[in-house]
């Protein structure tokens, strides 16, 4: 994976971790929210994030030629 990739994962990572404990009312800000919204909050966070993540970066076999070919075209960075 290039530069990027790792960037955008390892955010998306503390993303998550940070969701999870907010919704086990391991916040660290003190901010107190009802546990629906909560979770509500969280499930929505999670299933856009790893679908954004997904998307965006070329982590399939498909994925990795395809950007092969963009690179080779001058398509891509």
């Amino acid at each position: 994976m290039d530069k990027g990739t790792w960037i955008r994962t390892v955010i998306l990572a503390l993303a998550l971790v940070n969701q999870v404990l907010v919704m086990f009312s391991k916040s660290p800000l003190p901010i107190d929210n009802q546990m629906a919204e909560q979770v509500t909050a969280s499930i929505f966070t999670i299933v856009t994030s790893v679908h954004a993540w997904f998307k965006n970066n070329y982590v399939t076999q498909k994925g990795k030629q395809q950007r092969e070919v963009l690179r080779k075209n001058g398509l891509s960075k």
